[in-house]
């Protein structure tokens, strides 16, 4: 039997598919320009060539059809028959005050993933659409929320609370939820295993780099502090987002610019970050490439980036006590040692202290890497996420009654004896 994992997005879904026993990879796929036209999904077997097919037009139910029928497929497929699909796993945004952990999916718990839409429009409307679907096409197997909020749910109060009136969290939920969950989770998992410390005795700084960006401060094995805030709009400078600004900049420029508060939303969301700075729409390793290349504009928003990212780790080591590691993703690719450079550059004071060779030679981003350099009181990890085998995880735990928190699950990727994809047995 095995386990499906849904990812939705705006314009795109991501999947995976699982073994149920043990958790094996056996496809991954993405259909994209849902929504758009001119859709298509595209396929990868271990062992066999990707394929691609395409759809024409999709929205998101008849994309999730498309998936279902693409892993039956006689020819590319992997499976006989969608029945023997015995449990679907569905990445959400967010979760609220509500859900503390992963969830199996029924009437109440989806409207209530209704209710809290609002807090995140742009992830929580494809994530909705995405459950209904799978939820349609595969009716007879349970289906499990795997909640980006629910790994910070342990943040004290002075953690979470805004400084603004209190009403506003009491009656709008105003507050600090921080996201990317799973990526946090799984980084400081593998960091436990690779300092030989039990995650419970673990002071660490993990970053999810990627087209968002957060960092989360964890002390004693959860999280006490994340970058990102009530929305993903909060923290560092991502791609499009622009992250920590005055707040007095949004009435200034509404009123200048005669913006709606959806329109000015857009352009802190969609034209702003990276984006913003540039002018560009690039992807992050040809951003990466222009700023190495000597790009002015690139190379300021590279700047801008890592000096916000120093910043955070700068507070949190404040707040996490004697630290263990910083852990970074493995971001986009070969051109990221530029940015862990750039950040860890000028933090030897704290005992932090990068391996320049090993971290430049960093190139496939699928293995596991330590680029401390001797002498270092810091360890710092560079860790491919595997958030869609933390959903597989979960959903397994779930519909087996073994799963209530994370603190108390052992996951299959917390044992030394795990060898992470892309690493040599």
């Amino acid at each position: 039997m095995y386990i499906l994992t849904i990812t939705c997005w705006s314009h795109n879904i991501e999947y995976h598919l699982f073994s149920r026993d043990d958790r094996a990879l056996l496809a991954a796929g993405i259909v994209e320009r849902v929504g758009l036209g001119g859709s298509f999904i595209t396929q990868s077997v271990p062992g066999r060539e990707p394929f691609r097919i395409e759809a024409g037009d999709n929205d998101h139910q008849s994309a999730v059809a498309l998936i279902v029928a693409t892993l039956s497929d006689p020819q590319h497929g992997i499976i006989s028959d969608p029945q023997e699909i015995s449990a679907v796993g569905h990445r959400v945004v967010h979760g609220g005050e509500e859900f503390r952990h992963s969830v199996r999916i029924d009437e109440r718990v989806l409207n209530s993933i209704r209710t809290l839409q609002h807090l995140a429009p742009l992830h929580s409307v494809p994530n909705i659409a995405g459950i209904e679907a799978a939820m349609l096409h595969l009716p007879a197997v349970p289906h499990v929320a795997i909640l980006d909020t629910a790994f910070h749910a342990s943040m004290p109060a002075c953690a979470y609370l805004y400084p603004l009136p209190y009403e506003w969290y009491q009656n709008y939920g105003v507050r600090r939820y921080g996201f990317h969950g799973p990526s946090h989770l799984y980084l400081s998992r593998r960091a436990s295993v690779l300092l030989g410390k039990p995650v419970n005795d673990c002071n660490l700084i993990t970053i999810h780099l990627d087209r968002g960006v957060s960092l989360c401060a964890i002390r004693k094995g959860v999280s006490v502090d994340t970058s990102m805030g009530m929305t993903p709009l909060e923290g560092v400078v991502m791609g499009t987002r622009c992250g920590d600004i005055d707040p007095g900049i949004h009435a200034y420029m509404m009123q200048m610019l005669n913006l709606s508060p959806k329109e000015m939303e857009q352009l802190l969301n969609n034209k702003s970050g990276v984006a913003g700075i540039t002018g560009q729409r690039l992807d992050r390793q040809q951003f990466l490439q222009a700023a190495l290349a000597g790009d002015p504009r690139c190379s300021l928003a590279l700047e801008i980036e890592t000096y916000r990212l120093k910043k955070y780790i700068g507070s949190y080591l404040a707040i996490t006590g004697p630290l263990d590691a910083i852990v970074f993703t493995t971001g986009s690719g070969a051109s990221e040692w530029r940015v862990r450079e750039m950040v860890l550059e000028g933090l030897e004071c704290f005992g932090i202290r990068l391996e320049r060779d090993n971290n430049r030679a960093l190139r496939s981003g699928a293995e596991e890497v330590e680029i401390t350099a001797a002498g270092a009181l810091i360890r710092t990890f560079v860790i491919p996420a595997n958030e869609e085998l933390v959903i597989a995880e979960d959903v397994a735990a779930v519909i087996s009654g073994d799963r209530s928190d994370h603190r108390q699950y052992d996951y299959v990727f917390a044992n030394a004896d795990f060898i992470p994809a892309g690493s040599v047995a």
